[in-house]
């Protein structure tokens, strides 16, 4: 995605990439007809919705005609009972209408509400698998409005707007072909005036699409700008932002209130096909009255005729907004589509690994390089080579920028070194499903993330399914039982948005317990004790020793006290490894990398 500063100072959040995308799929029809995949499992219960349709469309048709009828046979002076007996058919054919219009509808909201249910469902589990290079390149607004905004749009389109659409498609043929029955040259009369409203329609839902498509992007634009400025709302007031922030946003919902205005010019466009359908029912009654008083056709006729006139101008300015409709979702259709083809990781859903996969805990970096995806031009890992054996725990040091986390995010999977190979027991780690290595490596970071749940869901989290004795012992293991315990909920304590309940101590805690639980071969901590108290900092590297021991540690520290204990600390500088040793040994390297950033830290 692209960040362009415009002339105010604000961003603009460009989704050009998926507009590039979504404008060159050909044909948007093809593209919305994809997501019918997700009816399948109703094809029937539809197909029977779909005769209901039918069957009250067709009673819709008789209608004009047995009120013809009965204007004709009072013109003809006939009994009442054939009159009354026409009158009791046409109520029969009013209730069948209604009957099958009540029935098609609640169909068609099951069938929808079932299969939107599918298409989110599929959606999130499609976007949970994408890889971490997915979301490096996107925000959080811009996805959330993806799955909530454009799934909204199709609510009413998947069956309806079909249903509509067919229904108008029959209603037209079957007045047009009852009037053709009726009087042949006052229908070609009538429809004269057809096909410029046709067109008119047709450019202006274009028209009406593109600004449509428009719209939906800076609506997602303004979402990320809302999402961001209140889940970072202390950074905004502390910096006080609070204008700049406001003036972002303002801008982003006046372009889309100027993308809407424009639309809107076109959408009212269409105003003028029911104006020239009214033009030309008031000709077609005057062209009527003079066949009728020529004697080439009955008043009933007549009336019969300007009522079928009237559905089939309503149907097509009908039309005209169900296309709008139409593109509307069409272009909905498109972004969701483009998510879904993303390809994905391969998940195991299956939680225990396979023998064959089980980590003993040696780890190989064989010549590895890496670029990140989204900065081609930006090489963050040099030629990185060393070992580290089962059991030993290994220290990242560095500077800022250096590859630490991204060595970390290596071992994890979320990329795939550029070239080179990441080796785990000796087998390439591509040899491996990427869920098995997964689940037997545990990060703990500086930022711990905690769901706003309860504690037991956030320690749990490590393994979903866990006895409440395996998290009590997962807790105290990771010092964090005793405060737990204060609680007055205990581990049902709900942590907050963030866990802002809990102290920066607590919620490593947190994250240690739910590490412990999981019991990984590999042990991932990404500077774990910063910032944090002293007494918060001694209860924390207690814990992660606990948590060390008899298993791979790969420690990044930013503070060098935490590591002087290493079995072996590698040190980087621009992504290349330029000293290894213990930490005695890279003491005594006067012009090293590691004395130096030792001897800077140790003089603040």
């Amino acid at each position: 995605m692209q960040v362009n500063p415009d002339r105010a100072g604000n961003y603009q959040y460009g989704l050009k990439v998926e507009e590039q995308k979504a404008g060159s799929t050909g044909s948007g029809i093809r593209e919305l007809f994809k997501l019918y995949r997700f009816l399948k499992p109703y094809r029937w219960i539809f197909a029977l919705g779909m005769a209901f349709l039918l069957i009250s469309s067709g009673a819709s048709l008789l209608f004009p005609k047995y009120l013809g009828n009965m204007v004709d046979l009072a013109n003809q002076g006939s009994s009442m009972n054939e009159i009354t007996r026409t009158g009791i058919i046409l109520l029969a054919v009013v209730v069948v209408q209604a009957i099958f219009s009540y029935f098609r509808t609640r169909i068609f909201v099951m069938v929808t509400e079932k299969t939107l249910a599918s298409i989110r469902q599929h959606i999130y589990k499609h976007l949970i698998k994408l890889p971490m290079s997915f979301f490096s390149e996107r925000r959080v607004g811009e996805l959330n409005s993806r799955i909530s905004a454009d799934i909204a749009i199709l609510q009413h389109s998947l069956t309806e707007t079909l249903a509509d659409l067919l229904s108008q498609i029959l209603v037209i043929t079957g007045a047009l072909t009852l009037m053709m029955v009726s009087s042949f040259k006052l229908t070609l009369f009538m429809l004269a005036v057809v096909p410029p409203m046709a067109l008119l329609a047709f450019f202006a839902g274009r028209a009406v699409r593109r600004y449509s498509k428009k719209v939906q992007s800076f609506i997602a634009e303004s979402n990320t700008i809302v999402e961001e400025t209140l889940q970072g709302i202390q950074n905004v007031k502390a910096f006080t932002n609070e204008l700049f922030e406001i003036n972002r946003y303002r801008d982003r919902t006046n372009e889309v209130a100027k993308a809407g205005i424009k639309g809107g010019k076109y959408q009212a466009s269409l105003s003028f096909i029911s104006l020239g359908f009214f033009i030309a029912m008031g000709l077609l009654i005057w062209r009527g009255s003079i066949l009728i008083s020529k004697g080439m056709m009955e008043a009933g006729q007549l009336f019969s005729f300007v009522i079928y006139s009237g559905f089939i101008a309503g149907n097509i300015a009908g039309m005209a907004s169900v296309y709008t409709r139409l593109q509307r979702t069409i272009g909905a259709a498109e972004k969701l589509l483009l998510i879904l083809d993303e390809t994905t990781e391969s998940v195991d859903e299956e939680w225990e690994p396979d023998p064959a996969s089980a980590l003993k805990g040696k780890i190989t970096f064989d010549h590895v390089n890496f670029i990140y995806p989204s900065r081609p031009d930006a090489k963050v890992l040099n030629d990185v080579s060393f070992t580290i054996e089962p059991g030993q725990k290994i220290a990242l040091v560095g500077p800022s920028g250096a590859g630490k986390s991204t060595l970390a995010s290596l071992l994890l999977r979320f990329y795939e070194p550029t070239s080179g190979e990441v080796l785990f027991d000796d087998r390439t780690s591509r040899s491996f499903p990427i869920t098995s290595i997964r689940r037997q490596l545990a990060i703990v970071m500086q930022d711990v993330f905690l769901f706003g749940g309860s504690v037991r869901e956030n320690i749990a989290y490590g393994k979903p399914g866990a006895t409440e004795q395996e998290i009590i012992d997962a807790a105290v293991q990771a010092n964090a039982w005793n405060f737990i315990q204060s609680f007055p909920d205990r581990l049902g304590t709900i942590v907050g948005e963030r866990g802002v309940q809990l102290s920066g101590g607590q919620r490593q805690r947190i994250a240690i317990a739910r590490a412990v639980l999981r019991n990984p071969a590999v042990l991932i901590l990404d500077e774990a004790t910063s910032s944090l108290d002293s007494e918060s900092e001694r209860l924390v590297q207690e814990a992660l020793e606990k948590l060390m021991r008899g298993r791979t540690s790969v420690v990044i520290a930013h503070r060098l006290s935490t590591v002087r204990n290493a079995d072996r600390i590698i040190v980087l500088e621009s992504g290349t490894i330029v000293e290894q040793g213990t930490h005695d040994e890279l003491m005594l390297n006067n012009n090293g990398l590691y004395k130096s950033l030792t001897q800077l830290q140790f003089a603040k």
